[in-house]
């Protein structure tokens, strides 16, 4: 992600709406809409398209992009579910803003734009299980001109799995964690975004809050939902062909851990490894050039539950004895509420110089 100044829209926080979206309102200038299903838009992640006039945007690091002209730009969404929170940056600026509730919802950028070409783009920075919304285009002023940008320049692509520690949930709490204002978990500065970021990487992230391979605090596993466009097993299936990743991470097993130890469970060792391999294996079939790192750690069960550590070093040790692609990292680092992001940096360091010593990531420097 390239660095940009954040400002919370000044109005909505004043008015206690904690960014999110007003009920649509009536622009004070003449404006023309420019559709969602406009060609000039680049969309990256996994979208719902069935409905190409509204694209549901549901996943963290889902991006929307376009590049136009004129003093005004205000974005135009329907409310799905839940909250959905969003970096909209123009030219170097970042507003965070919202969707939080039923109702149509235009949001308009806070901040006067100057003359000649600008360039919009839209990550949403709040997870999937948390909310998701319908973007149905932007507006711009009446005549102004849009164009379909600059192609962006990667040098691999990486995707993340994982639950909130990947999700990047809570990491921008001033004080405990808390779940009822989306705002402050931010995947923009999560370890996967940071990673990604520094090997100058298209980045996709599919991470849910409190999920496991075995049990969690999610109401399914991650098994039946990684290849979903929602993050539900009754979703249809993605399209995974195509977008296809050099470089996957996964990092499980937090949920696992705290979930039987909050409530007096036993922990599904068994389970807990034939859970894993099974799901790298359908990444694999997925995926079958990707290189495939297991990661381990984060909070506190990650690092120091020892029947997880045991299980994921059981998982592990039977997916490398068969596959020359998959390999593992252990962080060092870890925090006991959920990463802020200072962790999420240190974590990142971490990762990325141990990326950099791996012969499989010569090709990508």
């Amino acid at each position: 992600m390239i660095a940009a100044k954040n400002l919370l829209v000044p109005l909505l926080l004043a008015l206690g709406f904690c960014g999110c979206a007003l009920r649509a309102t009536a622009p004070a200038t003449a404006m023309q809409t420019i559709p969602a299903d406009d060609s000039r838009f680049r969309y990256e992640g996994r979208f719902d398209t069935s409905e190409p006039a509204a694209s549901a945007v549901i996943w963290q690091a889902s991006r929307i992009a376009i590049d136009f002209e004129g003093p005004t730009l205000a974005l135009r969404f329907d409310w799905g579910e839940g909250q959905s929170f969003f970096d909209v940056t123009v030219d170097g600026t970042t507003a965070v803003l919202g969707v939080c509730h039923a109702g149509q919802s235009r949001l308009a950028f806070p901040q006067p734009l100057g003359p000649g070409r600008h360039r919009l783009t839209v990550f949403k920075r709040s997870e999937a299980s948390a909310g998701h919304a319908r973007f149905r285009g932007i507006e711009i002023a009446d005549g102004a001109h849009a164009w379909v940008p600059a192609a962006p320049v990667y040098k691999l692509r990486m995707q993340f799995f994982g639950d909130s520690i990947t999700a990047g949930a809570c990491n921008e709490d001033p004080g405990e964690d808390q779940w009822e204002d989306r705002s402050t978990h931010n995947n923009a500065k999560s370890y996967a975004a940071f990673t990604a970021a520094a090997f100058g990487a298209d980045y996709r992230n599919i991470a849910v809050s409190g999920i496991g391979i075995a049990i969690g605090y999610y109401p399914e596993v991650i098994g039946n939902v990684w290849d979903r466009v929602y993050p539900t097993e009754k979703s249809r299936r993605a399209d995974l062909a195509t977008w296809t990743p050099d470089v996957i991470c996964l990092n499980y097993g937090e949920n696992d851990g705290s979930f039987t130890t909050v409530n007096k469970l036993p922990f599904p060792a068994k389970e807990f490894t034939a859970g894993y391999v099974s799901l790298v294996g359908a990444i694999r079939a997925a995926y079958p050039h990707a290189h495939i790192v297991i990661l381990r750690g984060g909070m506190f069960n990650g690092a120091k539950h020892e029947e997880l550590r045991a299980a994921w070093s059981a998982a592990v040790e039977q997916l490398e004895a068969k596959d020359a692609k998959v390999h593992h990292f252990v962080f060092n680092h870890w925090s006991g509420p959920h990463p802020r992001v200072a962790d999420d940096r240190a974590m990142a360091d971490e990762l990325i110089a141990w990326l950099g010593q791996q012969e499989f990531m010569r090709q990508y420097r």
